[in-house]
């Protein structure tokens, strides 16, 4: 016997939720959308998405309900304030995308279980490029009963994998974001040092992939980089919202990150410098900018 298809709820409809959205209208689900500006949901009408005038409404009759929102405190919002819990089917689930801090992901999980609705933290990796590939790394922490069950919708997106319970998605979202974030340093602050030696950023680039420094932040951040291309992506003070979210989940596990504190300062300060949606890649011209003024600095 067939399975029903999954009625989805797409709660956030922006950069990385659209293309997400598109991906499981594609593959046969029906999608109600909502986003606080309401244009980015009608945009995925036209790929058969309904459009919900609120997310109460369109989480109304759902089987499965997406958040993918800016931080936790908009998901907490959305979830909380705006009668999305009280509308959820007693059987629902509730998959949260968005990237936040994992005591948030504990706390919205074990207020959801109160209602009796599961909840599944599943932060992504591979930004707007692997959202419309469908490619998306899916990080999944909850129950292996609900995440087994929810499979066939994680495969419209990408690869999933339980890495734990409740709050261990977000966890090593965070943990991936780290990687990320010194990565895009240590290849923007080569860039630096390439140039000011002679040689071309370009060919720097070419001449070292498929080595032991080839990575997807080299194929594409370092594109970005060459290019000068610096439109979002991953807007740099999303960035720097997971820097201070492993900053606060170092503290409390009383670990000392140095790598992690040196990007992240660095990323505070281009950020407090007006580039907060600036590319993340663009930490570039952060590092471009502090050695002009060393240079101009020198007697």
């Amino acid at each position: 016997m067939t399975e029903p298809t999954k009625r989805i709820a797409f709660l956030g409809t922006g950069l990385m939720g659209a293309p997400m959205a598109r991906r499981l209208l594609a593959a046969g689900f029906v999608v109600s959308v909502w986003n606080r500006d309401i244009r980015k949901a009608e945009a995925l009408m036209g790929d058969g998405a309904t459009l919900a005038a609120t997310a109460a409404e369109a989480v109304s009759g759902a089987d499965v309900v997406i958040t993918m929102l800016s931080d936790g405190n908009a998901v907490a919002d959305v979830l909380f304030s705006t009668g999305v819990a009280e509308a959820l089917k007693p059987d629902a689930v509730v998959i949260d995308m968005s990237s936040i801090a994992p005591p948030m992901a504990k706390n919205h999980a074990g207020r959801l279980a109160e209602r009796g609705i599961a909840h599944v933290d599943a932060p992504v990796s591979g930004g707007v490029v692997g959202a419309e590939a469908g490619t998306l790394a899916i990080m999944a922490g909850g129950e292996a009963s609900v995440i087994e069950g929810l499979l066939n919708v994680f495969a419209a997106l990408g690869r999933v994998t339980h890495v734990g319970p409740s709050g261990a998605g977000q966890i090593c979202k965070l943990a991936n974001q780290q990687i990320v974030a010194i990565t895009i340093g240590a290849v923007a602050e080569a860039m630096m040092l390439v140039e000011a030696g002679g040689a071309s950023r370009e060919k720097f680039r070419e001449a070292i992939r498929g080595g032991f420094a080839e990575s997807r932040i080299l194929e594409l951040h370092g594109a970005r980089m060459v290019e000068r291309r610096f439109e979002p992506g991953g807007p740099s003070r999303l960035q720097l919202k997971d820097l201070d979210a492993v900053a606060a989940m170092a503290a409390e596990f009383a670990l000392d990150l140095p790598l992690t504190a040196d990007v992240r300062t660095a990323f505070e300060a281009f950020v407090a410098d007006g580039n907060g949606e600036k590319d993340h890649s663009a930490l570039l011209l952060h590092l471009e900018k502090i050695n002009a003024r060393e240079e101009e600095d020198r007697p």
